[in-house]
């Protein structure tokens, strides 16, 4: 049961360190892009505050229209 219980730790670990790893990268995305610097405050806020949804929406919406 302990073994479990930590492998479970390690798995929360590793996701939470992807998860801080690809909002960084999103928002390092968010100033290389052509973006006002306005918009660009917004979108990283938004992904620093909401990670998850943050990054969700800047993949799905935010990189379609920097482009």
């Amino acid at each position: 049961e302990r073994e479990v219980s930590d492998s479970m730790t390690y798995l929360a670990i590793a996701a939470a360190v992807a998860l801080i790893a690809a909002n960084l990268l999103a928002i390092i995305s968010v100033f290389k892009s052509e973006r006002t610097v306005g918009a660009k405050a917004l979108w990283a806020i938004g992904i620093a505050v909401f990670p998850i949804l943050g990054l969700l929406f800047w993949l799905l919406v935010g990189l379609r229209r920097a482009r």
